[in-house]
C-alpha cells in the first residue's frame, strides 16, 4: 500500500471517528467505553495474527515498549479525550489534537535526535492557524474559569500522551518489530490498563445495546483502531513522526464535512480561509524538497 493511499485512508477514517466518539457518550461510563473499544480491537487483531501465522512472541525488553505504546496510545490519551468531549465541542478537541504534529517534532528531536526541518515547522504553523480560524467561534467562547478550560487542559495532556505513544511506536518500528503484531499486543495492553483504571475508579459495569452505541463501538474498534492505526503507524515508520502526524491537522476537515451534513455546521469566511491554509500546509509538509542539479565539470 503506497504512502499516499495510507495517508488518505488514515485521514478519512480518523476524521470520521470524532462523530462516532460523540455517539459513545451517554449511558456507559467513558472508562468502560474506551476499554470495550480496545478489547474488541485487540481481539480482532490477535485473531487475525493467529489465523495468518504471525508470531506474537517478542523478547521481554520489547514488551516494555509495546506496553508503553499501549498505555499512551491506546489508553490514557483516549481516556482523557472522552472526558474532554463532555466539556468541549469536538471541533475544539480536534484543534488541540492537531498540536500533536508539533509535539512529535519536539519529542522526535529530544528522544531520537531527529533534525527539525524549517519547512515542516512552517507547514505545522499554517495548519494550526488554519484550524484556529475554522473553530474561531468555539475558541473565542471559552471562559478561562469554566469547565471548557478543564476540557482544554485534558485535551492538551491527552495529545501529549498520544505523542509519547507515537514515539514508542517509532522506537518499535526502528527495532524491526512488525506493525500488526505490535498493534495487537499494544491494544491488548491498553485494554488491560483501561479496564484496571475503570475498576479502580469504580465505574459501574454496564453496556448499551442500542444500535447507535454498538455501531459506533464497532466502527471505532475495527476502522478507527485496527485499520487506521495500522495505516498510520506504517506511515509513521516510513516517512517519520513529523510528516505522518500532519494527518492530525487534516482530520478536522473531514469532521467538518460530516458536521455539515449531520450537525448542520455553518461554513464561514474564516473557516474557508482556514481550510485553504491547512491544504497549503499539507502540500508543503509532504512535498519533497527539490535538489539543486549537479553542475557539469568544466574542462580546465
Amino acid at each position: 500500500m503506497g504512502n499516499n493511499l495510507l495517508y488518505v485512508a488514515t485521514v478519512l477514517i480518523w476524521g470520521s471517528t470524532w462523530y462516532a466518539i460523540k455517539m459513545q457518550l451517554g449511558t456507559v461510563d467513558p472508562d468502560l467505553s474506551v476499554a470495550y473499544r480496545f478489547i474488541a480491537a485487540s481481539t480482532v487483531l490477535i485473531a487475525f495474527c493467529l489465523a495468518t501465522g504471525r508470531s506474537l512472541r517478542f523478547a521481554p525488553h520489547h514488551h516494555i515498549f509495546i506496553a508503553a505504546q499501549g498505555l499512551f496510545l491506546f489508553c490514557l490519551n483516549y481516556w482523557l479525550f472522552y472526558y474532554a468531549t463532555f466539556e468541549l465541542t469536538t471541533g475544539v478537541v480536534a484543534v488541540v489534537f492537531s498540536l500533536i504534529m508539533l509535539m512529535n517534532i519536539l519529542n522526535g528531536a529530544v528522544l531520537f535526535g531527529t533534525r527539525v526541518e524549517p519547512r515542516v515547522l512552517g507547514a505545522a504553523g499554517l495548519g494550526v492557524i488554519g484550524l484556529i480560524l475554522i473553530f474561531w467561534d468555539d475558541l473565542a467562547a471559552l471562559d478561562l474559569t469554566s469547565g471548557p478550560m478543564v476540557g482544554l487542559g485534558l485535551s492538551i495532556v491527552a495529545t501529549y500522551f498520544a505523542s509519547l505513544g507515537n514515539m514508542a511506536s517509532l522506537r518499535n518500528t526502528r527495532a524491526g518489530l512488525p506493525v500488526i503484531q505490535v498493534n495487537a499486543l499494544g491494544m491488548a495492553y491498553g485494554a488491560v490498563f483501561m479496564t484496571i483504571l475503570a475498576l479502580l475508579r469504580g465505574a459501574p459495569l454496564s453496556f448499551d445495546s442500542s444500535p447507535g452505541y454498538v455501531g459506533s463501538l464497532l466502527y471505532l474498534a475495527i476502522f478507527g483502531s485496527v485499520l487506521a492505526f495500522g495505516f498510520y503507524l506504517t506511515l509513521l515508520g516510513r516517512i517519520g513522526a513529523d510528516r505522518a502526524a500532519y494527518a492530525a491537522v487534516v482530520f478536522p476537515i473531514v469532521a467538518l464535512i460530516i458536521s455539515t451534513f449531520l450537525e448542520a455546521y455553518v461554513w464561514t469566511v474564516p473557516a474557508l480561509i482556514g481550510v485553504a491554509l491547512i491544504l497549503g500546509g499539507n502540500i508543503l509538509a509532504v512535498a519533497k524538497p527539490k535538489r539543486a542539479p549537479l553542475k557539469k565539470a568544466q574542462p580546465g
